[in-house]
This record gives C-alpha cells, sequence and structure tokens, in this order.
C-alpha cells in the first residue's frame, strides 16, 4: 500500500467496523462466519465510501459524509455489508440500537449510542506533527456512561446530595 488515502484509514475504519460487528454479535443470533464476512463487506463500503473524503491534514473535513449513523433509517454501508450476508434492513433495527451514531474520522474515530448518549472514544491517535491529543484514559468509563447515561462518572458525587 502506498501513500494513497486509502492506505492512511485502514486502522479507523476496521476500528469502526469491528464495533457494529461486536454490536452484532452481542445481541446474538448471526453465526462467526457471517459476522466475519460482514465486517470485511463493511470495511470495504466504508473504504469505497471515503475514498476522495478523507483529509488526514484537516481532519474534521468531511466528518459529516463519513458519519455512520441509524436513526429510524438505516445506514446505507451498514445495510449493504448486512444484505450481502443476508440479513434484512428490519433484522439490523432489532440488533442494533435504534439511535447509533459513528463518526470515522482521520486520527479519532467515535460513538454515541441514543440521541442525547455520550460520545465515547474507540479510536485515538495523535495526529502527525500536530499537537498530542488529550489522553483517551479519562474516558475510558465510558461503558458506564452508557448503562446509566451519566456524562461523566466523576460527578457521580452529585447523586447524593439530597435537599431536604
Amino acid at each position: 500500500a502506498g501513500s494513497g488515502a486509502g492506505a492512511d484509514m485502514r486502522t479507523e475504519i476496521s476500528t469502526a467496523a469491528a464495533f457494529v460487528t461486536r454490536l452484532l454479535r452481542a445481541a446474538g443470533g448471526v453465526g462467526e462466519e457471517q459476522l466475519r464476512c460482514f465486517r470485511e463487506c463493511l470495511q470495504e463500503a466504508m473504504r469505497e465510501h471515503y475514498k476522495h473524503h478523507w483529509f488526514p491534514l484537516v481532519p474534521s473535513k468531511g466528518s459529516g459524509y463519513r458519519c455512520i449513523r441509524i436513526n429510524h433509517k438505516m445506514d446505507p454501508l451498514i445495510g449493504k455489508a448486512a444484505g450481502m450476508i443476508g440479513l434484512s434492513h428490519e433484522r439490523l433495527f432489532q440488533l442494533l440500537p435504534s439511535e447509533l451514531t459513528l463518526w470515522v474520522d482521520p486520527f479519532e474515530v467515535s460513538y454515541r449510542i441514543g440521541e442525547d448518549g455520550s460520545i465515547c472514544v474507540l479510536y485515538e491517535s495523535p495526529q502527525p506533527g500536530g499537537k498530542a491529543t488529550k489522553q483517551v484514559e479519562s474516558r475510558t468509563s465510558c461503558k458506564e456512561d452508557w448503562r446509566t447515561g451519566r456524562s461523566s462518572p466523576s460527578k457521580s458525587y452529585n447523586m447524593m446530595t439530597v435537599s431536604s
């Protein structure tokens, strides 16, 4: 692989595809072989879709175009990959969160489940030549946020203050 756009986005795409595949696996009812095929098809669809919309020097440019979204409509890339393994959109809606947003940008992949869920970072790497990005450790508690709907676990002590 040369220095073409496709070479640079491999980690971001595989991170995003693996995440959606994990969601499907967690829901159950989809075989490992199907899941493997789904992940490969999704990565291929994303690579094709992002080919001319990947700007490592301006990571936020084209972010909306690369955003994967499920909200009463199935994201076409997920729908396409699912079609390859015989999963209908109806079945996908049963298996995946009804509100899912996945942002796949150079150096960062993040997601949000629910309209007002907190945004969780799946992958983050410092931009070459840029300033080092914030540490991901501060967001490792994301799974708990997702369950409790709280955006910051450090604020949990507020829950104990009861006004009489």
